[in-house]
Parts: C-alpha cells; structure tokens; sequence
C-alpha cells in the first residue's frame, strides 16, 4: 500500500467511506482567486465556499490537489535538487468539513487514518497546538491517548492559519512522524527542529473565527475543518526514506532520466536528475492545464521552470532535446490519477520538445557571449547591467540564468542598471510607435501595459474566472475608477474572454464585483499582451485593484466554437472537393454564422458543394477529440498544418487538428491540421451539423461559402422544410412532387406567355388593342412609312415586328414605339436594303430618342433601336422620324 498510487486511493476512499464527497483536484491556474499566481494548497478551490460565497451540495469533501510553489511569495524553485523536501510540484490530500463535524471528529479521522489505514506506528507520531488550543489538546489525548509530552504547544504564526489580514483563520494541529533517533533533528519548537528526524506529514486547520480587523476577531457561526497531507512527504515515511526524491514516484522518474542521458544518478548528477524529475512534473502538469511558456507571468514561470531542467540536462551531457522523451514516464505514474496528463500528452511532449530545441540555441549563444563579457572579471565582481540587458534583449538569454550562470563564480549583476536599460527601451519603443502614423487614441495602451502587466488568458479551458481590475480607461485616459452609466474599457490580470483574432470575433458577456455589474460587449487585443474587455457600467462604480467575477457568455461562445471548428472542416473538405490551390483568404465566426473566403477560379458546381457539405458532416459525425499542440511554425507547416490568411506567428504556434483520414496513405492520421489560436469544440461531434447556405464570387479568383451549425443549421433546414410544406398546400401536392409540379407551371407559364406575345405581335402588326397611336402604311417625302406606338411588348420584342413591318411595305421606313406601365419608352428604327444609301436608321432613331427624353441610340443602317424615360412623347418620337425624312 505504500505507492503513490495507492496511498492517493487509500486516502480518498477512506474518505468516502467516511460520508466525504470525493473532489475531482482543480486546475493549477486558480479560477476563484486571482491573487494567486497558481493553485499552491489543498483548499484554494474551496475557498468561496469557507467564505460563504459559494454552496456546493455537499458538506464534506476529500481531494488529492495538485499544486505548484514557484513563483511570487510561495516559490521554492531555487531549492528545488538541494534539498529533500523541496517541489515546484506536489500533491495535497486534504479532507475539508464547510461548517459540519469540527476538532474532535477531524483529529478522530486523522488519527484512525494514519495508525490504522497506513499503519503508522503511534509511538512514533506527536502532534502541535496552537498553544492557547486546550480543546485541540483534550481531543489528542481523548482520541490518541498522547501524553502531554507528545503535545506540543507552539505559540508562534505557525500553528495559527489565516487567509489574510481578513477573514477566516484559526488555529492549527500538526501531526509529526519521528524518524528515530539515529536520524539529527529535535521536536518542532526546539532549537534543533530544522532536522530531518522529526517530519510533519499532515496539518489540520480548525477554521473558528473571523478576523474583523488588527484588533478584532469573533466566532464564525459556522466552524470548518481544512487539512493537507503532502503526499509525498508521507510516501516517503510509508517507504522508509528520509528523501521525497527516494519514493517509487521518483525512482521511476529519475530512472527514465538515467536511461535517457547514461549519466547515473550519483554525486552532482543526483541532484541535476532531481531537478529534471520535479521540473518534469511541474511543466508537464501546467501545460496540460493551459499554461504555455512566455515572457510574462504564469508563461514566463514555466519557461523559468523548464529552462532550469533543461540547463541541468545539458550539465549531464544531453547533446539533444531530453526533456519530451520522458513524458510516457510520468503518465504511465500519474496519467491514471490525473486524466489531464493522457489528454494533453501531444501538447506537452510538442511544447517541451520546441522549448528546449530554441533554449539549447539561446544556452550556447548566451553562454559564449557571457564568457567574453566576463572573463577578465573576479569573484566578487559585477557585471554591469547594460551588457545583461544586451543578452536579453538581443540575444534572448534570460535575467536569471545570466545570474545562475554567474553564481558559481560569486559575480553578480547590476539590477538597477538593467532595468534602466528596459526602461529606456521601453521608452524608445513609445516614441517609435508615436511617429508611426498610428491614432493618438492607441497611445495610452503603452501606459496601461506598463502599468498593469500582460493579460493571462484561460479561456481555452474554462468560462469563468475571478480576476483583479489593472486597469480602466474611459475616453481615451487611463482612470482609477469609473460609475454606472460610463463606457469603459476594462483590463484585469487573467480572464476567460477571448479577444478577436484569426477571424473570430471578441467574447461578450459579465464582469461584476463587490456592488458593481459591467455588460462586456466586445473584447479587443491591444498593445503588446493586453486583452481589453469593452462595455458599459450598468450599476455601482469599479476601481482599479477590485476583485471581479468574469463570465463569458456562455452560450454565445459554444456558438462561436462549433462555428470556428466547422471553419476548419469546410476549408480542408474545399481542398478535398477543389483542390490543393485553395487557400483561405479570410473569415469571419460569430455566433450565428461562418464565412469563409478562399482562392478558386470559378464558380462551383452544386454537386461540388453538396460533397464539401458531405464531407464536412462525415468529419463531425467521426465525433474526434480536437486536439491542440504547441510546435515550431516550421515543424508546423511540414506536418501539414495550414497557415491562415493575415495571421502573424512567432516561432511558437497552436497547431489544432481535427478528424481523422479513413483512406489512402494518411489513413488514421489528423485530417485538418491548422495554425490557429483561437477556441474551440471538443470533439468534431460538438458541432453538430454543418449547413452550407450560399457561395459566390467576392472578387477575382476569389469565392466565398456561408454556413451555419448546430441548432442555427437544423433552424433553416425546420425552415426549409416549413417553406416546401406551405408550397406543397398551395400546390395541392405531396411535398416530393413539388418540383414537378412547379416545374410543369413553369412550362405552362411559358407557353402562355409565347401565346400572349404572339397575339400581342399580330395586333401590333394589324391594329386593334395593342396599338395605341400610328398610322397605317402612309408616304412620307415619297417615301414609304409604318409608324405605331405599342402597349405591352418588352424592347426586346420590337425588332422582330419591324423586321415584319418592313416585309410589309417592301420599301420604305418602319417605326414602333413600345410603352411600359413605369412611363418608359422603347424605339425601333428598320430602314429597308433599298434604302439605306438614303436614310441611316441610327440617325432615325436618335432623333426619336430625343422626342422621349433618350440619348442617342444605336444599331445598324437597316435596323437601329433607343430609349427614353418619357413614354408620353411616344408618338412624338413617330413624329420626329416623319420629319426626318421629310428634311
């Protein structure tokens, strides 16, 4: 029972067992408290629910929470190697009682937990109190029959918990295990307490009062339990070790390390595998929870923790990326535990393999150049800040390993003068970016990025966040606070909106606090890592350093998923259908609807299109996991991945692939491989259907498709089918035979109009209804003349009835004028072959088109035709033409 695995399990069913909710462990990047940088103990995602803020419907809960300790006030990174306690990343088992059993229930559970599940011995364990806890005491002694002298009263902070200067706190218990006494050390509280005999393996916080103030602390109404037990620490007194690093967790660990560079595990070497196998975990673990590294924040602690790995990789003599071959080593240890590890294995093998390939590049360089720069220095010397700052800026050699690299020599580096020299950078590039020709109005972005940092962004894993106001601009100026009523333009240090990239569009939703509620109607990138929420204030007033709830609109965002998945789809199924030559040449994913725009010669066919709907479909009805990778840019496009129109990469990018091929020689591999950075579904089945509404050209040699999915597409299929069925009643058929009806009135339509036109010529021709004005045959000038105005005959059907009329006269002059119901006019000029040395029916026809208000015409000698907008001068346009022969 003494394995990780298995004292994990033991631990949380003894807790079932016991009427505890067991509690899935929480992602590493806290969601519910945005003071801390990661999730660094066993109750952080409990912590609304001590407040009061939250209810969950249980009372007691049991989880094994994995947290990390490397950055900002709670960081052990540097001890990490050196020490035999010390983690980036551990596991906290803790059972957790939200105002139901209190002291005496948790020490019982405790200490039946410990003497009896894991079989501790109890002569070998003691316990602190606070040391004004009598009631803790009397329970120890009651329950565990410990004598006073295995009691021990602390009257330090250290047996006293507190949340924060306010709220909830408490006194604590401590349950020791004594090595012995051939291990140094004393008990805690005595001088000696710093050694490794006597090792705390659970503490038990009895969460009783409410600090009101410095001076002030009353009872909570409702006393909780919150307890931790490493579980490391504890494998290792379970397994007889006095070392974390000696635990079947590490062993296997540091093994596939050893296997891996050749190097045993001995002397330096020893601690250099230490630190790959802790570090391994640490990065492993915060990938698969959305962390990427970066230059800033929860990112550039990552990199900070991956980096030092790989630098202790490259002492053992590693000649090539090490870290991603051990990745099957730690999810074969924890992926059962952690399904996180399973799912995201590609993300995090890709991104360590990237990373340490582009940081083995930096390492050389760097160190090449730190040597020149410093080889005439002593130990004790400094290195002046600018050339640090050189390093970093121009050949991206990191702060802190410039000043790891100079430790072993005792030289340090001039801090204030490096960042003197950021600053003056970051002041170049202002005063740069002003002359740009850029607006005015995007300046201030520069201060807010100084002022309140890089955004982090969570949306990949999750729609709500708790997050703190750095910044708030109304108008164009930064502001300490705004109120109801004002637009604002909100930026806080991590938030789950998404802002608008690649063709999707920015997230709306809610931003609310303590007596405060802002509608977010678009979210924007701007500067250099901010994501900014745009909205209105629509109660109370939001001041800079508020705490605030994030809520993306839900709904809205499933939405925009399925569509910019189903994007993804559409554009390989074109290449499928099309051909390799298409490429997208822009998008737009919204809510409702997709377009998408691509490069293709000439329209395509509706059997073209319904295959590219097919193939789509058959993609989301595979119902694949969308599975998302960090690669080099290059690795990316070998492997296939598409590049998007206007996108900008670095040389990390997001490769999202999605389907499988089921034929030929890619069978079985990802059937869409995308650079994308946007959010997206699942599994391809999340989408639901894909409806493809239009197609058309957009420009040359471009065509663009519209479509819709999920609950948007089967509303226009339902609305399709109503508009068939209402046809189908008018019709007075069955809905399959629409189309052959339709299209036998169609042909009647068209008979009857041939019908009607003919007899509308005959008339024309021979006079009665249709001929409204004209003559019969008469001679103008000596010149034969046919000249009628004509109700109800198109343009088009003038020329075949002076082409008659001038068969008709056999030699002479024929004009028709044709009105239609808008007041228009239509003129025809015909001038018989024997005629046309004499008269040019162009110059007949133009003045007529004068008498209509036309402007000129134009035609033939023998046949010419007009128009004008004044159908009441018709015949005077019949008129005009007599008197042109007449002249």
């Amino acid at each position: 029972m003494s394995g990780v695995n298995d004292i994990r399990s033991t631990f949380l069913d003894y807790f079932a067992k016991n009427g505890h909710e067991i509690v899935s462990s929480g992602p590493l990047v806290p969601r519910n408290d945005p003071t801390l940088m990661f999730t660094n103990a066993g109750m952080v995602p409990f912590k609304n629910v001590f407040t009061g803020l939250e209810t969950r419907p249980y009372s007691t809960a049991v989880s094994a929470q994995k947290c990390v300790r490397a950055g900002g006030k709670h960081n052990d990174l540097d001890n990490v190697g050196y020490t035999a306690r010390h983690h980036t990343f551990f596991e906290m088992m803790g059972n957790f009682s939200f105002g139901d059993y209190f002291k005496e229930r948790a020490i019982e559970l405790a200490w039946n937990l410990v003497t009896k599940e894991f079989g501790l011995d109890a002569k070998r364990l003691l316990v602190t109190v606070y040391h004004t806890d009598d009631e803790a005491a009397s329970f120890w002694k009651k329950i565990a029959g410990l004598s006073d002298d295995r009691i021990i009263r602390i009257p330090t902070n250290d047996n006293f918990w507190a949340m924060g200067d306010t709220g909830p706190c408490g006194p604590c218990s401590e349950i020791f295990y004594d090595h012995g006494e051939g291990i140094p050390g004393g008990p805690p509280g005595s001088p000696d307490e710093d050694g490794d005999r006597f090792i705390e393996i659970w503490n038990l916080v009895f969460m009783q009062f409410e600090q009101l103030s410095p001076d002030e602390r009353v009872n909570l109404p409702r006393p909780s339990i919150d307890t931790g037990m490493g579980i490391e620490r504890v494998a290792a007194v379970l397994q007889g070790v006095h070392d974390n690093y000696e635990i079947d967790l590490f062993k296997a660990l540091i093994r596939a390390s050893v296997e891996a560079t050749g190097v045993e595990a001995a002397g330096k070497s020893h601690a250099s595998h230490k630190v790959i196998a802790d570090h391994l975990r640490a990065s492993s673990f915060l990938i698969a929870d959305g962390v990427l590294p970066s230059n800033e924040g929860r990112g550039y602690v990552l990199r900070r923790i991956m980096r030092r790995a790989m630098r202790h990789a490259q002492l053992l003599g590693a000649d090539e990326p090490l870290m991603w071959k051990l990745v099957p080593a730690l999810v074969r240890e924890m992926g059962q535990a952690y399904p996180e590890l399973v799912r995201g294995e590609a993300l995090i093998t890709e991104t360590l393999k990237l990373e340490e390939t582009r940081f083995r590049k930096t390492l050389a360089r760097g160190l090449n150049l730190l040597s020149d720069a410093t080889n005439d220095m002593s130990e004790g010397a400094e290195l002046d800040g600018e050339t640090a700052f050189k390093l970093y800026d121009t050949y991206g050699f990191p702060l802190d390993l410039t000043q790891d690299a100079l430790r072993q020599r005792n030289i340090k580096v001039d801090l204030e003068g490096f960042n003197a020299a950021m600053e003056r950078q970051k002041a170049e590039a202002r005063a740069n970016w002003a002359g740009s020709g850029e607006a005015a109005t995007e300046a201030v972005w520069f201060a807010v990025k100084d002022d309140a940092g890089a955004s982090d962004f969570l949306g990949y894993e999750t729609e709500e966040a708790e997050g703190v106001v750095t910044a708030i601009v109304v108008d164009g100026a930064q502001a300490r606070e705004a109120e109801a009523g004002q637009d604002v333009a909100l930026v806080t240090n991590q938030t789950p909106f998404y802002a608008e990239s690649g063709g999707q569009i920015g997230d709306t939703g809610v931003v609310s606090g303590e007596g405060f509620r802002i509608e977010i109607t678009d979210t924007q990138r701007k500067g250099d890592g901010l994501i900014v929420h745009f909205g209105k204030i629509a109660e109370g007033k939001v001041s800079v350093g508020d705490e605030v709830e994030l809520k993306v609109d839900a709904a809205r965002r499933k939405r925009i998923r399925a569509n910019h998945s189903a994007t993804h789809l559409l554009h390989e199924a074109l290449r499928e259908v099309l051909g390799d030559h298409v490429a997208q040449k822009g998008s737009l994913v919204a809510p409702d609807r997709l377009r998408f725009d691509f490069s293709h010669p000439k329209p395509i066919t509706d059997e073209e299109l319904s295959r590219i709907e097919d193939r789509a479909n058959e993609i989301v009805l595979q119902n694949d996991k969308v599975v998302t990778r960090l690669m080099a840019v290059d690795d990316a496009i070998a492997e296939g991945a598409r590049a998007l129109f206007g996108e900008k990469y670095g040389d990390e990018v997001r490769v999202v692939s999605m389907g499988l091929c089921d034929s030929g020689e890619r069978a079985g591999k990802s059937w869409s491989i995308e650079l994308c950075g946007g959010t997206h579904v699942r599994a391809t089945g999340d989408i639901g259907l894909v409806r493809i509404v239009s197609e058309g050209a957009v420009a040359s040699g471009v065509r663009r498709i519209e479509a819709l999915t999920g609950p948007a597409a089967r509303a226009h299929l339902d609305e399709q089918e109503r508009r068939l069925k209402e046809a189908a009643s008018l019709l007075k058929v069955s809905p399959a035979d629409v189309a052959a009806r339709v299209s036998s009135l169609v042909e009647e339509r068209r008979k009857l109009e041939r019908e009607l036109n003919e007899t509308k010529r005959k008339l024309a021709l021979g006079g009665g209804g249709a001929q409204t004005g004209g003559s019969e045959r008469e001679d103008v000038a000596g010149v034969g003349f046919l000249g009628r105005v004509v109700e109800g005959i198109s343009g088009k059907d003038l020329k075949p009835l002076a082409d008659e009329g001038k068969q008709s006269l056999g030699s002479g002059v024929v004009t028709f004028v044709g009105t239609s119901e808008d007041g228009k006019a239509s003129v025809v000029v015909g001038v018989t072959d024997d005629l046309t040395d004499r008269f040019s029916a162009v110059d007949l026809v133009r003045a007529a088109s004068a008498a209509i208000g036309g402007k000129g015409g134009g035609g033939r000698p023998d046949m010419a035709q007009a128009g004008g907008p004044d159908g009441s001068q018709a015949q005077a346009a019949i008129d005009a033409v007599k008197a042109a022969l007449a002249s």
